[in-house]
Formats: structure tokens, C-alpha cells, sequence
């Protein structure tokens, strides 16, 4: 497994953006697809996005769709997700995932076999 650990979450107003950082260690990361989900109180961990280990192919939930952009460095064992036009409803704890597998069920959390703690995201209206 590798290890993962989130940041960049905070306290944002409505509209405004916020990029959160996921940094790997432990085992090589490249060849490893990476995804973002949220969580908010009381509701399922949704997908959010995923980018295979090269970077070349992503997929978005459709509630972020166009408005989350998911990137990774793997010189730096680092996925990004920057999020723009953040809305109220956004406000969950984001966590960070990797897997072995790059398939039509990216947005199956059984898939991922490493989990970050996760970062608080808030958005204000």
C-alpha cells in the first residue's frame, strides 16, 4: 500500500476556489490511479474524480463536472484537485484514494486499496 495525506482544504465563500494536494509515499506511486472523493455529514462518500497513473485519461463525477479539475506530479508523488465555483453543497471532507486498476468503476470506493485521512472543505454562502 501507499501512504497518503491530504491538505489544502479550509474556509471558502461561495464562488470563490480551492486547490487540495495528496501526497504519496511508501511504495512507487506512478503506477498507481489515484482518485478524490467527499464525504459530508450524514450522506455516502461520493466520487469526485480520478486520473490514471500517466495523467492521460480523467473522469469526473457529474456533480463537479467542469468545475473540478483532478492533475497529478509524479516526480513529486503528488495528486492535485482544484476546485473553482465552489457552491455550498460542496462542503464535505475530501479524501484521497489510490488503486491498481483503471476501469469503468473508478467511482467504486472498494476499488481503491489506500485511503488518505482527509481534509476538511467548507463553503460559505
Amino acid at each position: 500500500q501507499v501512504q497518503l495525506v491530504e491538505s489544502g482544504g479550509g474556509l471558502v465563500q461561495a464562488g470563490g476556489s480551492l486547490r487540495l494536494s495528496c501526497a504519496a509515499s511508501g511504495r512507487t506511486f506512478s503506477p498507481y490511479a489515484m482518485g478524490w472523493f467527499r464525504q459530508a455529514p450524514g450522506k455516502e462518500r461520493e466520487f469526485v474524480a480520478a486520473i490514471r497513473w500517466s495523467g492521460a485519461n480523467t473522469y469526473y463525477g457529474d456533480s463537479v463536472n467542469g468545475r473540478f479539475t483532478i492533475s497529478r506530479d509524479n516526480a513529486k508523488n503528488t495528486v492535485y484537485l482544484q476546485l473553482n465555483s465552489l457552491k455550498p453543497e460542496d462542503t464535505a471532507i475530501y479524501y484521497c484514494a489510490a488503486t491498481n486498476i483503471w476501469a469503468s468503476r473508478m467511482q467504486r470506493t472498494d476499488i481503491y486499496d489506500s485511503w488518505g485521512q482527509g481534509t476538511q472543505v467548507t463553503v460559505s454562502s
